[in-house]
């Protein structure tokens, strides 16, 4: 994607230091608005090495607003490479089981989740995608009984990015380190909106468009969506009793937190048997090290039955074999094109901020808390309105400002939704 098409600008603030400033503005947000940290509350935080500045900010501020006790777990990516060059070939089926077990039960006991993003989203590029594979469906399973605290939203829990060199230099790999990093810097200051003379306010006035955009969709109860741009007609059945949402979410256990930061999606929950047609992504996906380029999938029953990829072929065929439901969808989201992210014009190589750059679906795992009283049925209740179960969920992107988006009640007229990859309705 050209850069100069970019609202990121070159020059003397491009060639600025990474300054305490966003740290800890970005801290503030982290603890305020994504995870919002209750007085005593615990919080299990994640980050690589290379987001340790951020993650200090943040153990600072959750302090200061009077959180308990702050878990770090940090990943290197030296270490992660030194498995996958040297280890046993029987290592790549497992994973630190009793870790996950110890952080849901932290999660049980009330702690909150925050994890920071900021590695080279390719590090395993030059891996063997068979063993890359093989580590991460083991590290699904092993991850489960803390994820599912997650994906069902019994607890308050935040993404947040972090502009590391390795992330920064994947990005822009023709600038030099300093000027790549104050570039990713830039983009996280305007698609976290701490551009805006209040952040905190900036946030609360966002997450009330996207509520409400979700009212309008809650209340029109379409039985489908039907997309269509070059190269897509795809018909996406929505599941029995399915909710959108969108921005701030109530966890179970009543505190309202942003799940991801940036965020510009309402999302919901398709029925697993009822998506028809054929669809093409519109930006390349970054899954397990590789870059799947020009996506193309066609669905029959709710079952993707081809698919295929310019490039990243045989990851993309690894992924969907994954299990029954990984090759059935478990999400579809809506984002205008004008969305910050979007504006940007770049390709992030991170599916949280791709992903918030245009309409989107993902295959594998749906969200339980994407249903009407989702927090009261269990798995069988769920399958049985059409969620989707799967060790994946992984979102690929198919929006664009060529796509149409229209609200099918069956039996009736369609009724337009999107147009030209703008709202133009709710």
């Amino acid at each position: 994607m050209p850069q100069d098409t970019s609202i990121l600008q070159t020059g003397s603030t491009a060639s600025a230091p990474l300054d305490q400033s966003l740290l800890d503005g970005l801290a503030e947000l982290a603890v305020r608005v994504g995870v919002n940290l209750q007085p005593q509350q615990d919080l299990v935080l994640s980050a690589p090495v290379s987001a340790l500045p951020l993650a200090r900010a943040i153990a600072r501020a959750a302090y200061r607003a009077g959180g308990g006790l702050v878990t770090p777990l940090v990943t290197d990516k030296e270490m992660t490479l030194a498995r996958f060059e040297h280890g046993a070939d029987a290592g790549f089926d497992r994973a630190a089981g009793w870790l996950y077990e110890g952080m849901a039960k932290a999660f049980e006991g009330g702690a909150a989740r925050l994890a920071l993003v900021g590695e080279d989203p390719m590090l395993l590029s030059a891996q063997d995608p068979a063993n890359v594979g093989r580590a991460n469906r083991a590290n699904a399973r092993a991850y489960s009984p803390a994820l599912a605290a997650i994906a069902g939203f019994h607890i308050n829990w935040s993404i947040i990015s972090c502009p590391t060199e390795d992330w920064a230099q994947r990005m822009f790999p023709d600038l030099p380190a300093r000027d790549a990093v104050a570039r990713l810097a830039q983009a996280i200051r305007l698609t976290a909106r701490l551009d805006q003379p209040d952040p905190v306010a900036a946030w609360a006035t966002h997450n009330a468009e996207l509520a409400r955009r979700c009212k309008m969709l809650n209340e029109a109860r379409f039985d489908a969506l039907h997309f269509h741009a070059p190269g897509t007609d795809l018909t996406v059945g929505l599941a029995d009793g399915h909710a959108w949402l969108g921005g701030a979410t109530e966890a179970r256990n009543g505190v309202r937190c942003n799940p991801n930061i940036p965020t510009e999606e309402v999302f919901t929950t398709p029925h697993a048997a009822r998506t028809e047609g054929y669809v093409r992504a519109t930006k390349p996906l970054s899954h397990q090290g590789t870059l799947l380029e020009e996506i193309e999938m066609r669905f029959e029953g709710g079952r993707a039955v081809s698919a295929r990829a310019a490039r990243g072929q045989d990851v993309l065929r690894e992924m969907l074999a994954t299990d029954e439901g990984a090759a059935r969808l478990g999400e579809v989201a809506l984002v205008p094109h004008s969305s910050p992210v979007s504006q940007t014009g770049v390709l992030y190589f991170n599916t949280l901020f791709d992903e918030n750059a245009a309409s989107h679906i993902a295959m594998g795992q749906c969200y339980a808390s994407c249903f009407e009283n989702g927090a009261g049925l269990s798995k069988a209740e769920i399958a049985a309105r059409g969620g989707n179960e799967s060790l994946i969920h992984v979102d690929w992107m198919i929006g664009s400002d060529m796509m149409d988006v229209d609200g099918i009640h069956t039996g009736a007229e369609p009724v337009a939704l999107m147009r030209k990859g703008e709202w133009v309705r709710g």
